[in-house]
């Protein structure tokens, strides 16, 4: 196999990557180049060895899929080893503070990332604690405000859809219902302040109940004002869907409810007719895409029709997800 070519900038080298809000236009567009590079070199069959024997220690404070095996295989090709950190079996669990954990673990590695994101008002705040104290780079693998590494990826698969110039496409982000748990806010509210600043006129649908952090909405909105593109709140999906190029349905919780997960479950019930039908995407233009960050609650957030229908693009987009996670830790670490 043949070697790969040179990281495209190290201006990124020790940055954190906590929200997309920290990092300019230019550096998300960098991160974004550098994904498609590795994407390719990947399918090329190139080696990629810009870590070698590099170390990322990644802390989970909730289950994982997508991210942890993106992470794990993604410094895997880059010549490093991650260590997977439950939590729930480490001191952490016992009260070992933040900035212990900064401290400590950037002597003996390269990189910190954290997943922790269940509860509002503590993952984002956590990690900027450790992010504090660490001598490394932090990345933040989903917290309670943003999801910066999955809406990194949702922006490149969008892009490989629709080009570079995003200028008057319409995404519509959009609650939906599902009967498992009350999934985090980030996802959304990254979504919103991500494509805010790409160009895309951006449609956010929700129930009342279900508004997103009136901080995050501030950003956004700001966002689009520089931007120069539309950011609008409606309560129905089909207005939300009419002549969108991207939607992306899925549910989160009622910010007010989860210390009440009982209740919160009891609310989301009101809502079960909010799904992505067939009959909705029809309201969508032709070639439109439907996303989601997965997994997703077949038959209650999406019918089967639409999730493995002409429109989906879930599994390019889950796969973007290693492509980033490399991008993020080869310009940090």
């Amino acid at each position: 196999m043949t070697e790969a070519v040179e990281l495209p900038t190290q201006d990124l080298k020790g940055r954190d990557w906590l929200t997309t809000e920290d990092w300019s236009d230019a550096e998300i567009d960098t991160a974004l180049d550098l994904a498609a590079t590795l994407k390719a070199q990947f399918k090329a069959g190139v080696t990629t060895l810009h870590l070698p024997h590099k170390t990322a220690f990644l802390i989970f404070f909730d289950k994982s899929t997508r991210t942890r095996n993106s992470f794990e295989a993604g410094i895997t090709q880059l010549g490093g080893h991650a260590h997977f950190i439950d939590s729930e079996t480490s001191q952490i669990a016992h009260g070992e503070s933040a900035k212990d954990m900064g401290i400590i673990l950037s002597s003996y590695g390269h990189g910190i990332a954290i997943r922790h994101d269940l509860v509002p008002g503590e993952g984002q705040a956590y990690m900027r604690e450790v992010a504090k104290w660490a001598e490394v780079p932090v990345i933040n693998m989903q917290c309670d405000v943003d999801h910066p590494c999955q809406t990194l990826a949702d922006l490149m698969t969008i892009r490989e859809e629709f080009g570079p110039n995003l200028r008057g496409r319409k995404v519509a982000v959009s609650w939906a219902y599902a009967p498992s748990y009350m999934k985090p806010m980030s996802v959304p509210q990254g979504l919103l302040m991500l494509m805010s600043r790409c160009g895309m006129d951006v449609v956010l649908a929700h129930p009342p109940e279900y508004g997103l952090m009136p901080e995050v909405m501030e950003k956004a909105v700001a966002n689009a004002h520089k931007h120069d593109v539309k950011l609008e709140v409606v309560d129905n999906m089909a207005e939300a869907f009419e002549d969108a190029d991207v939607v992306y349905p899925k549910s989160w919780g009622c910010l007010d409810l989860f210390h009440d997960p009982d209740e919160a479950m009891h609310l989301a019930a009101r809502y079960k007719d909010w799904t992505c039908t067939g009959e909705l995407m029809k309201l969508t233009k032709k070639d439109s895409i439907y996303m989601h960050c997965l997994p997703a609650d077949r038959g209650y957030e999406v019918t089967d029709a639409v999730i493995d229908g002409p429109h989906s693009r879930i599994y390019p987009e889950a796969e973007n997800r290693l492509h980033t996670a490399k991008a993020l830790m080869a310009l940090t670490m």
